[in-house]
C-alpha cells in the first residue's frame, strides 16, 4: 500500500469524495468515514454518488448529506469544479462512476484513489491500493492511523467504517481471513458501537414485498446446474414491478444458492432499462472476478465479483449456461 502524505490533506481546503455507480455498504460507509475524518479537521467535504444508493443504509451518520448526481447534476458539477481534491473511494476503473465522469475530466484537483480491487486502471494523482484488505473500509480506516488521523476518529465514524467492512465480507464470511481485519474490527468495536445493532438494520431492515421477491426468486427464478456445481437466479423487469422493487431490494439475493448442498458458483441476473446487471459468488478457489471480466465486462475479487450486459436478459443467460461446459473440471476441482 502506498501511503498518503499527511501534508496533502492539510494543503487542500475542499474535498469532494465519489464513489461507484450502485453503491454498496462498503462504498457508502467507506466515503461517509472518510468524510467525516476531513469535516472533524475542518475541511468542506462532499459526497457524491453516481445514483440512489440502499434504504437499508441511509440511517448511516452522515448519509443524509449524501449528493446524488440525477436531478443535481448542475450542484455536482460545481462542487468537482470547486474542489482541490478529488477522492476515488471503492472502485479501479473510471467507468463505474458513469456520468460523473464527465465534470471530472474537466476538474483539475489532486486525484486520489483508495480501493481494494486488483489491477486498478483508474488514473489518480496518489493510489492507495491493497488487495489484501476485506474492504476498502478497512483500508481507509489503515490511511487514517497511517497519517495520524486517528485524533479525528468517532463512534459514528467507527459504525460507517464497520458496515462496510461487514457488508462487504457478507459479515465475515468471505474476504475475511485476515488477522489484520479482525485488528481493525477490534479498534472500531473500541468506540463503544452497537455491532448488533448496525447488523439489524443493515440486514432486518427489508419490506414485505421485497421477503415476497426472494420468495418468488427462489421458487420460480432459480435454475439449478448440479453438473457443474453452479445455481443461478434471474429477475426481469416484469417481476421488479410485480413486487415494487426497490434501490436494494436484491442485495444478497446471489448469496442464496451456494446454501445448496454442492454449489460453489452462483450467478444473479436482473434487468435494467438499458442493461443487464451481474453478480456472481463461489466458493474456494473458483475465481469469479476472471470469469467475469473475460465474460460480463466485470470485475472484482476472487469469489465476489460482478459485471454487466447491454445484450437482453435472455442472451445473457443463454450466454452464462453456454460457458459452464468450459469450466465444468474447474468448477468440480473442488472438496466441500
Amino acid at each position: 500500500m502506498r501511503k498518503l502524505q499527511k501534508k496533502l490533506s492539510i494543503k487542500y481546503g475542499k474535498i469532494a469524495i465519489l464513489t461507484h455507480f450502485n453503491p454498496d455498504g462498503d462504498a457508502i460507509g467507506s466515503t461517509l468515514g472518510l468524510s467525516q475524518i476531513f469535516t472533524q479537521m475542518g475541511h468542506e467535504c462532499s459526497v457524491i454518488v453516481p445514483n440512489d444508493f440502499p434504504g437499508f443504509l441511509k440511517w448511516l451518520p452522515g448519509a443524509e448529506e449524501i449528493i446524488s448526481l440525477p436531478g443535481h447534476e448542475a450542484k455536482v458539477a460545481e462542487i468537482i469544479e470547486a474542489s482541490d481534491i478529488l477522492f476515488f473511494v471503492d472502485f479501479n476503473d473510471i467507468r463505474r462512476m458513469k456520468e460523473i465522469r464527465e465534470p471530472v475530466s474537466r476538474s483539475s484537483a489532486h486525484r486520489v484513489l483508495i480501493d481494494h480491487h486488483p489491477d486498478p486502471v483508474v488514473t489518480a494523482d496518489s493510489v492507495i491500493s491493497d488487495t489484501s484488505v476485506s474492504s476498502t473500509a478497512e483500508l481507509v480506516y489503515r490511511f487514517i492511523v497511517e497519517n495520524g488521523l486517528k485524533k479525528y476518529m468517532n463512534k459514528d465514524i467507527a459504525v460507517c467504517l464497520f458496515a462496510g467492512v461487514m457488508t462487504d465480507t457478507g459479515c465475515f464470511s468471505y474476504n475475511s481471513s485476515s488477522p489484520e481485519t479482525y485488528k481493525v474490527v477490534t479498534e472500531l468495536l473500541r468506540y463503544n458501537i452497537d455491532k448488533d445493532r448496525i447488523y439489524y438494520r443493515i440486514y432486518d431492515n427489508f419490506s414485505c414485498d421485497r421477503m415476497r421477491l426472494l420468495g418468488y426468486c427462489l421458487n420460480e427464478r432459480m435454475e439449478c446446474f448440479p453438473e457443474y456445481r453452479t445455481a443461478l437466479i434471474w429477475l426481469n423487469r416484469e417481476d421488479q414491478e410485480k413486487y415494487h422493487f426497490r434501490t436494494g431490494d436484491s442485495e444478497g439475493f446471489v448469496n442464496y444458492p451456494l446454501s445448496i448442498k454442492g454449489v460453489r458458483f452462483s450467478a444473479f441476473f436482473i434487468e435494467k432499462k438499458d442493461h443487464v446487471k451481474v453478480s456472481f459468488r463461489s466458493k474456494g478457489d473458483f475465481p469469479v472476478n476472471t470469469f467475469s471480466a473475460s465474460h460480463f465486462n466485470g470485475g472484482g475479487h476472487r469469489n465476489a465479483s460482478g459485471g454487466e450486459s447491454v445484450e437482453s436478459l435472455e442472451a445473457v443467460l443463454e450466454k452464462f449456461r453456454g460457458l459452464l461446459p468450459e469450466y465444468r473440471e474447474q468448477l468440480n476441482d473442488y472438496e466441500d
